[in-house]
């Protein structure tokens, strides 16, 4: 779920904190992933009548990061907090398995994962905990560059860079937000910003009933804490959850991942590998991954030579008349996007 409304609220009260870009924009770049919300975005895209196995997207989806000369650093997750149980357990229910079914598909998936991925020379790391975690005290530490996700929380996490939509679409746009930049426009200290997304309702506990993103933030500002809203707030109207577990939370956001620091390398695919575990142990059909792999080679092959006729004419990168003319319609699309926002009026919620 992540953090209800973050990017409603972001959109309204601090859009310069976020960018449109494209995925070419990240080459050269080291990108966070949490895995299972790669692996979710195939299976909710996948149409139901096609049996193909989520790994089939993971294998796509991790050649196109290559193509484009992104480093990709996938993150599995750990053992979840106790906090999450309750939304794990209902997740598990709405695709019809028990609790003890989902947990050993689950693990077996990941092994499947971490095969695939060192076969496609692609670094893995097990979280001790949250994969979103780790990803966030990744790119704190300065480890990647961004972070890859879906859920907002990775912000709540402390991550300074989050990409939205950083999928093999060509056309489709990355949406860039800097924690930082957040912070300055929402005029919060972190430990407000992340009792702030408490309010707004995360996955670890229960939030105030009635409390909408405006209101959530206005309390914020003027009483710094959620000890000092529950002071001043109308438990009539926004009633407090029994037993509120918001410390618990808020001990999960700001608690720093245990964790060596990992050694990143990347490495060739290995195609014959691939062949033989997606295709001779999975039903993936061989003249894919082998017409696939093809093209991925014919990427890099072509990119070599650019980069070769670069050096040679003393460019660090192509200066193409179309990406120039690319760029400009970004920034002209993001003016717009930014005046519309600030001139378009909030559709009412508490």
């Amino acid at each position: 779920m992540g953090i209800t409304k973050l990017a409603y609220l972001i959109h309204f009260d601090a859009p310069d904190s976020m960018r449109n870009k494209e995925i070419g924009d990240y080459s050269g770049k080291i990108i966070a992933l949490d895995t299972s919300i790669v692996v979710n975005q195939f299976r909710s895209a996948l149409p139901s009548h096609l049996k193909l196995s989520p790994l089939t997207g993971l294998f796509y989806r991790t050649l196109t990061f290559l193509e484009h000369d992104i480093k990709p650093v996938f993150v599995l997750d750990g053992r979840p907090p106790n906090q999450k149980r309750a939304v794990l357990e209902k997740r598990a229910q709405s695709t019809g398995w028990n609790s003890s079914q989902s947990s050993n598909t689950v693990s077996n998936f990941k092994q499947d994962c971490l095969r695939l991925l060192q076969l496609m020379g692609v670094p893995c790391i097990k979280a001790p905990g949250e994969a979103e975690a780790l990803c966030a005290h990744l790119v704190k530490s300065g480890t990647v560059n961004a972070v890859a996700s879906e859920d907002m929380d990775t912000l709540a996490f402390g991550g300074t860079v989050l990409l939205r939509q950083l999928n093999a679409k060509r056309d489709s746009e990355v949406t860039e937000y800097s924690l930082p930049k957040l912070l300055e426009a929402l005029q919060l200290t972190y430990k407000q910003f992340v009792d702030l997304c408490i309010l707004l309702g995360c996955d670890y506990c229960d939030k105030i009933g009635g409390l909408g993103p405006s209101r959530a933030l206005k309390l914020i500002k003027q009483h710094h804490t959620i000890e000092g809203v529950m002071e001043h707030v109308n438990r009539k109207t926004h009633p407090i959850p029994p037993n509120w577990q918001y410390k618990d939370a808020r001990k999960l956001f700001f608690e720093t991942p245990k964790i060596d620091d990992p050694v990143l390398a990347w490495s060739e695919p290995d195609e014959e590998g691939l062949v033989q575990f997606l295709c001779k142990e999975r039903p993936l059909k061989e003249e894919r991954v082998r017409g696939r792999m093809k093209k991925f080679r014919e990427s890099l092959l072509k990119r070599r030579k650019q980069r070769e006729v670069d050096e040679k004419m003393g460019q660090t990168r192509p200066s193409r008349i179309e990406e120039f003319f690319r760029a400009t319609r970004r920034r002209k699309a993001e003016s717009a996007a930014v005046g519309a926002s600030s001139g378009r009026k909030r559709p009412k919620m508490k």
